[in-house]
């Protein structure tokens, strides 16, 4: 009997063996994840997979087993943090004025922005080499821009440099600005961000 067909009758006798070996690779898959999500929210915000392989435990070409480059695991952690996050982006919001519907988008940005903080830090430092990440930019700045303008009333929405003023106000940039730049709190960055909402919002009821 050769070697092959003797492995191959041990794995069919020991099902045991090789749910085994698939529940160690879920293991080591989950740990290289974790570990990366972990270094980066403890300030290492371009960790190299020698240094995700070092944190998980495991070797550098374990890290490359499961996945096929840096974009890749990046992309695994852009889902982890896609889900923790879409139900408070995509919470309906309740019929009422559209002042108020705005006041309830600043708390969720809040929230959402202080959550996804040091991850989109760290994408932002590697997004003009990675394509994956340049995409996954622009298209997170197109939703956060287009869940805006949805709660805005039709005549809200001809006051252009208002509601260009809004978006920008209400954008992660400014929320990065606010938290790194001015070394803000996150309770002082959110009631800015809403006093910034308040003013504009007064302004575009005085014209609208």
């Amino acid at each position: 009997m050769t070697k092959a067909a003797s492995k191959s009758m041990a794995t069919q006798a020991d099902p045991a063996r090789v749910d085994g070996r698939r529940e160690r690779g879920r293991s080591s898959h989950k740990r290289i994840v974790e570990a990366m999500m972990e270094l980066i929210v403890g300030g290492d915000l371009a960790p190299s997979a020698a240094r995700v392989a070092e944190e998980a435990g495991i070797g550098l070409r374990t890290v490359f087993r499961h996945f096929d480059d840096m974009d890749a695991l990046y992309a695994e952690i852009t889902a982890t943090i896609t889900e923790r996050v879409m139900p408070i982006v995509a919470a309906p919001y309740p019929d009422q004025d559209w002042r108020a519907n705005v006041r309830d988008l600043v708390r969720r940005r809040v929230r959402v922005f202080e959550t996804t903080l040091p991850f989109r830090l760290a994408a932002n430092i590697k997004r003009y080499q990675s394509p994956f990440l340049m995409g996954q930019y622009g298209k997170v700045v197109m939703l956060e821009r287009e869940l805006l303008l949805r709660l805005l009333p039709g005549r809200v929405l001809t006051d252009r440099i208002n509601v260009e003023a809004l978006c920008a106000s209400l954008s992660f940039q400014n929320w990065r600005a606010l938290r790194h730049d001015q070394g803000l709190s996150a309770e002082e960055a959110g009631t800015v961000t809403m006093h910034m909402a308040e003013t504009l919002m007064a302004t575009i009821g005085d014209t609208a």
